[in-house]
């Protein structure tokens, strides 16, 4: 290509498992900053800052003063994830929006036998269940209800918010939450079982922490709210009682730690601070263009999820264990993989976790096609990623006939619409089989706001993924 080319646009990448979607856009940004294939977006974005009025060259912070290929996400993937991760370049990440209503196809494993607070591998143990009547077939009969059209409630443990919180804050400080999560429509177009493992033949394992017992009565309060939202006729007088219960012991622990909060204060000690980050890896120069390797820096969103255990590691279980199902699904936006999981162990009677999820496709971008790229990609030479970005970004320019070259100075450069099996929604963020994430942006973070934002979401992860 010309040396005056501007290459933006919209791509695919395929997520590591255990690194945030965060994370995965500012490792490409230190890969694309010093790049050639870059340098015309970088130059561009230089001529505009020159000719802005001295003032507001002042007003800009010292992060914001730095130049850096403007990205973004089209709808993030929680660390337990991996799969497509749709990202926009300069102009393109006006597009991203277009995929948040768009379909997407998933395989995720789940593991019978034990509910978890974050319905997956993740989180801590609420209850175990009987699992020796789950058979393939029974699994089958149970996906009968998971087809097409039906209410499904989110995850406690989400970025959704009410009354201004997100709500995996109210789980983690036991409190419970201003009223109940509401259903929502979603509609799955295709659920099939692609792999059915029999117990001992699989290495997937419950966690090994349980959770306390304020969270445990939180976490059933907002069960049961969800079945009487969805299927009323089911409430016995044992669940009702049981939700008299969870509220007055959280009413009680509410009151508990207010006392001790108030006593702390009384005696002088500050209460405690948010956890601050260091932010050292942000102001770290890239590696020069073509010489990333094994040098990309580890941020701080690389590794929040454990490995899963080694076949040498005694499973929290006696006998063979519970057996695990592989199931690949097409569904709408809003959908959450985690609360199928849960709700088919709910249907079995035996409890279930989401032990893996892969994102396989999202609109047209399908992973292992010439439009999404691996991430071991980056790590290597700009000669062995470059051709294969450009591509993409030529790709997606010539399907939207957005111009590229840049010619007369301040020459506008438009971003189209995406595919026709895109429509731009409604929905402002991709809250879908997260725990928690931060909302879709069109630009990775360039302002203490958005880090601060991120840096929260992360934390949340990191600490969950190690409790």
């Amino acid at each position: 290509m010309a040396q005056n080319t501007i290459m933006e646009g919209v791509f695919a990448i395929n997520k590591p498992v255990g690194m945030s979607s965060a994370q995965v856009i500012r490792d490409c940004q230190n890969v694309f900053n010093p790049s050639n294939l870059f340098a015309p977006l970088i130059q561009q974005e230089k001529d505009a800052r020159g000719r802005e009025p001295a003032f507001q060259q002042k007003r800009r912070n010292k992060i914001k003063r730095e130049i850096r290929v403007k990205m973004g996400h089209g709808g993030t993937l929680d660390p337990l994830a991996t799969g497509v991760l749709i990202l926009g370049v300069g102009k393109g990440t006006k597009s991203l929006q277009d995929f948040l209503n768009c379909t997407k196809t998933y395989e995720t494993v789940v593991l019978f036998g034990a509910s978890t607070d974050t319905y997956d591998r993740t989180g801590r143990i609420i209850k175990k269940g009987n699992y020796e009547n789950v058979t393939k077939s029974a699994v089958e009969d149970a996906l009968k209800h998971f087809r097409g059209k039906f209410k499904q409630m989110p995850p406690l443990y989400s970025a959704l918010k009410m009354e201004g919180k997100p709500l995996y804050e109210y789980a983690r400080e036991g409190k419970p939450i201003p009223r109940e999560i509401a259903t929502r429509d979603v509609t799955v177009t295709d659920l099939e079982i692609v792999e059915w493992y029999e117990p001992g033949t699989h290495n997937h394992r419950w966690p090994a922490e349980e959770a306390e017992q304020d969270e445990k009565a939180l976490v059933g309060s907002v069960w049961r709210a969800a079945k009487r939202q969805t299927n009323p006729e089911l409430i016995t007088a044992e669940d009702e009682e049981a939700e008299a219960k969870a509220q007055a012991e959280l009413q009680s622990k509410k009151r508990e730690a207010e006392e001790a909060a108030g006593d702390a204060v009384g005696e002088g000690q500050s209460p405690a601070k948010k956890r601050k980050f260091d932010r050292k890896e942000r102001g770290s120069a890239p590696a020069a263009s073509g010489a990333i390797g094994d040098l990309l820096p580890k941020g701080r969103g690389s590794n929040l999820i454990p490995p899963p255990p080694s076949p040498e590691t005694p499973p929290p279980w006696g006998g063979k264990g519970p057996p695990a199902v592989k199931i690949r699904m097409t569904v709408t936006s809003g959908f959450y993989v985690r609360s199928l999981c849960f709700d088919l162990g709910e249907k079995l009677g035996s409890g279930a976790m989401m032990a893996e999820l892969v994102r396989s496709r999202q609109g047209d971008f399908i992973l292992g096609s010439p439009n999404c790229l691996e991430y071991v990609d980056i790590l290597q030479k700009e000669h062995v990623w470059g051709p294969k970005v450009e591509s993409m970004l030529l790709m997606w320019m010539n399907r939207t006939g957005t111009p590229f070259i840049n010619g007369a100075a301040g020459n506008t450069i438009e971003t189209s619409k995406a595919a026709e099996n895109v429509s731009a929604p409604e929905v402002k963020a991709e809250v879908m089989d997260t725990v928690p994430v931060a909302q879709p942006v069109e630009k990775a973070p360039c302002n203490e706001q958005e880090e601060q934002l991120e840096e929260a979401v992360e934390a949340e992860s990191a600490e969950k993924a190690v409790t």
